[in-house]
């Protein structure tokens, strides 16, 4: 009996594109241009650490230069490789174009465990792989800008900014060469928890939609849904905590690397955090129960499953075994295509990783825009909207009086309707408006064309067309 062969996540990318594609009027020279990755950068480098020069081997891809600057995140993993780099770009240049932020996309990864290494080591080793880059171009405010990924976060952000001003003295736009970096070099309120707030938004779209609740075999709303999240890192700890403090959804089952808890009455995420965070894991703690086998709780029952950490949890093995009939993708290619035509059949319905996990570029793009324009969000009109919205309190308050008993004004509307939006809120209300447009032109081609049976394909569809529309406009 011959085994059917599980797609790589390169693989996996380009036969979505392939399913998309067939169901476009592209001609074939353009559909060639869009799908190949345009530039693969290798870079092997030394450093002398501990005595010795250690060798580590990066990579910087950039898939399309439709837009420029070219956007994407650099991780840190020793399983990265050229074919994964040149796939996370491919997904980059179609994210971003779905939720229409003005970049091109790329990747980039270097291959080693964080872990192993002091934070002086690593500052040393990240400085090093970012001047390589940066000599080439493949870290520019206007050509290239990273932005944290699996394995980075904000401090790795802050030592390349930091290398590519040093080398770029009199750059004044400097700080716009990577984002994600921490609020004191340059960052924006909200970066961290973008990527799991926009999970949170797409899941609140998802479910404005009668159309969209009854095709997962759903009803009602977020409140009381019992969700499972694969990986509570950055992604998946924001995302599950949204949901949870302010949509009503029940955590029943929290999946980590040594192993998965589970409590059909729900678990609460901030205690699974600290408890992560301080043992390194989630066995042992005391508030639900304790599985080794982290991969079977993703097959129990519950209303939506959010794989949060690596790609190919869901593949062909377990596909047929999972149980959730709403899947949204927060982490980058958690489900193989393999997997994905599994689940089709059965009717799961699954928010693709392309739109789900946006929210991070979106605010990224903010936190490009921002840097360019050297002025925090809501600097300028932040009082003055304010002081407008303290006159219209004052005539309430005023007609309140005249009417005695019959009509007061509220506090916790006074309170709230006489803050000025920060920083903070502009970004939230920047990255939901982003989020509803975005699902909102996926929707519609899912719901109007019947040869289009899937948001993924949707997604791709909206992405592809953008994309070739740039091309022509440039007159390729």
């Amino acid at each position: 009996m011959s085994v059917i062969k599980e797609p790589s996540f390169r693989e996996s990318v380009d036969l979505m594109f392939n399913r998309a594609v067939a169901l476009m009027d592209l001609p074939p020279g353009l559909e060639e241009k869009i799908r190949v990755c345009n530039a693969t950068y290798t870079v092997r480098f030394g450093v002398r650490l501990r005595g010795q020069i250690q060798t580590f081997t990066g990579y910087r891809s950039v898939h399309s230069e439709h837009m420029e600057p070219v956007k994407g995140g650099i991780r840190f993993a020793p399983s990265v490789n050229q074919n994964e780099v040149e796939a996370l770009a491919a997904l980059m240049t179609y994210k971003c174009a779905l939720v229409e932020a003005p970049f091109g996309g790329s990747k980039g990864g270097l291959c080693i465990d964080p872990r192993k290494y002091d934070e002086h080591e690593l500052e040393r080793i990240t400085r090093r792989f970012a001047y390589e880059l940066a000599k080439r171009d493949l870290i520019h405010p206007s050509q290239n800008v990273p932005a944290p990924d699996m394995g980075t976060g904000e401090r790795e952000m802050a030592w390349i900014a930091d290398q590519y001003a040093r080398m770029n003295t009199t750059d004044i736009n400097a700080r716009a060469c990577v984002t994600g970096k921490p609020l004191n070099a340059g960052g924006i309120s909200g970066r961290v928890e973008a990527t799991g707030r926009g999970v949170q938004y797409a899941l609140q779209e998802f479910f404005r939609d009668a159309r969209d609740i009854e095709k997962a075999g759903l009803d009602g709303s977020l409140d009381g849904k019992r969700v499972i999240v694969q990986g509570l890192g950055n992604v998946g700890y924001h995302a599950a905590k949204f949901l949870s403090d302010e949509d009503g959804c029940k955590i029943v089952g929290i999946i980590e690397r040594d192993g998965a808890l589970y409590n059909e009455d729900g678990i609460d995420v901030d205690a699974v955090h600290q408890w992560l965070v301080k043992h390194g894991g989630v066995s042992g703690f005391p508030d639900a129960t304790h599985s080794r086998e982290g991969a079977k709780v993703l097959e129990e029952a519950c209303d939506i499953l959010i794989p949060a950490a690596l790609e190919g949890v869901i593949n062909m093995e377990n596909a047929a075994r999972i149980q959730a009939p709403l899947i949204i993708e927060a982490a980058n290619g958690p489900v193989t295509a393999g997997a994905d035509e599994i689940l089709r059949e059965k009717g799961t319905v699954i928010i693709p990783d392309m739109y789900a996990n946006a929210g991070g570029v979106t605010v990224s793009y903010f936190e490009w825009v921002k840097n360019l324009s050297h002025i925090r969000f809501g600097r300028m009109q932040r009082r003055q909207e304010e002081s407008r919205h303290q006159l219209v309190v004052d005539e309430l308050e005023k007609i309140s009086e005249a009417l005695g008993t019959q009509y007061s004004l509220t506090d916790s509307f006074k309170q709230k309707y006489l803050r000025g939006a920060g920083e903070l809120e502009l970004v939230r209300s920047g990255l939901d408006d982003t989020m509803r447009i975005a699902y909102q032109s996926m929707r519609d081609v899912w719901h109007d064309r019947a040869d289009v049976e899937d948001l993924r394909t949707a997604a791709y569809l909206v992405s592809i067309e953008k994309v070739a529309a740039s091309y022509r406009a440039k007159g390729l």
